[in-house]
């Protein structure tokens, strides 16, 4: 009788493999890198809203990101070992103070300090999130489902957030930020405990050990592909603006193909490994080549277009299944929160990557670079997809 309310009061849970599950786990992933998605916004924001120069806006943003690949690094040694769910309350609880100290600041130096701070605790609320995606059925399709929700409310950010901030100041940037982790606190007790699955005998040596090899090939391939596809995309718009195209041409072309990416990380939801992990990521890796070709001939608008929209639609058909591959080495969760680190570690670097090639608005080197770093995340990632795929 005295467990009778207990149990009238229980919250339902999500079937732990279902898709209301994969859609809460999205929340709770996105929470700690969402700023990512809303960068152009925020970096834009804070020079119009508070008057920094576009080198401080870009460190903010940057520093934000290397807190998090730090995070993210420092949750593959404990992740095994904690609570998941109390850790990520907590961690979505810090976030959310960071965020609204954030509204208050005006100096340059100290805000970088406090999102650097607040890229720490976000990174390590990633690679919890990663870990327990690791631990579900199918962890490509749930990272597909990642992508759908970085880039369905991405677009809405960059829509609306650029017109609040005239109105309503720099603190509306922080305050939206801020909302999010509300909304993924609340969707945590929903969700089950997720306790870790034992390893498969296919994808792991004699005695359980990880094949390091094509894992760390795979993880290779993780951080090349997100280096390259940033490296391009943190300058996209002044390589419209170098190719002769107008700005609210380039703003609209962007706006699109962040909506229109979305549909990448649909159809790894649609087919997860249904044809394995091979061909989605030769066939995508194929593709993106193709797309980013096309950035050479941006003083044609309608390639222009294409490009941005082919890259943006394989970038996030691609990326869940390069995590997935990671993840599949180690379904404890461990592999997949370092692929997190490795995956924010090239979101980093790439801006910086294209910077040292930018002397004099160099944008063919540019394209370049990233087309060499697109076909050496194929050469790395495709020999462990084979494997993965054979020994499944």
């Amino acid at each position: 009788m005295t467990d009778q309310p207990h149990r009238r009061f229980a919250l339902p849970k999500a079937a732990p493999d279902g898709l209301v599950a994969s859609v809460l786990l999205a929340f709770i992933a996105t929470a700690g890198l969402f700023y990512v998605n809303i960068m152009p916004a925020l970096v834009s924001g804070l020079q119009d809203g508070l008057g920094f120069t576009a080198r401080s806006a870009g460190l903010v943003g940057s520093l934000n990101v290397y807190g998090a690949a730090l995070g993210a690094l420092a949750a593959v040694f404990v992740v095994a070992r904690i609570s998941w769910k109390p850790v990520a309350f907590g961690l979505l609880l810090a976030l959310i103070a960071t965020d609204l100290i954030s509204t208050q600041l005006t100096t340059a130096g100290v805000l970088m300090i406090v999102r650097f701070v607040h890229g720490l605790i976000g990174g390590f609320l990633v690679g919890v999130g990663f870990a327990v995606i690791a631990r579900t059925a199918a962890p490509d399709r749930t990272f597909g489902m990642l992508l759908v929700v970085q880039f369905g409310l991405g677009g809405l950010g960059l829509l609306l957030l650029p017109g609040l901030v005239p109105t309503f100041g720099t603190p509306v940037l922080f305050l939206s930020l801020a909302a999010f982790s509300v909304a993924a606190a609340l969707m945590l007790p929903f969700l089950a405990d997720y306790a870790p699955r034992p390893r498969p005998a296919p994808i792991a040596q004699a005695g359980g050990l990880v094949r390091w090899a094509p894992l760390t090939s795979a993880l290779v391939a993780v951080f090349l592909f997100q280096a390259a596809n940033m490296a391009l995309s943190a300058y996209v718009i002044g390589l419209g603006r170098f190719y002769g195209l107008s700005g609210p041409f380039i703003s609209n072309t962007l706006a699109a193909a962040n909506w229109i990416g979305a549909l990448g990380s649909v159809l790894v939801v649609v087919i997860g490994l249904r044809w394995g992990r091979f061909w989605p990521i030769l066939i995508g890796a194929l593709v993106t080549l193709a797309g980013t070709l096309a950035f050479l001939r941006s003083d044609l608008p309608l390639l222009f277009v294409v490009a941005n929209v082919l890259t943006a639609v394989v970038w996030a058909f691609v990326i869940p299944y390069l995590l997935g591959l990671c993840a599949a080495f180690d379904p404890g969760g461990r592999i997949a929160t370092l692929a997190g680190f490795f995956s924010k570690l090239g979101l980093a670097s790439g801006p910086a990557l294209g910077a040292v090639l930018l002397a004099e608005t160099h944008f063919p080197r540019l394209v370049a670079l990233a087309l060499t770093g697109l076909c050496l995340s194929a050469a790395f990632a495709l020999a462990p997809a084979r494997q993965l795929d054979r020994a499944s």
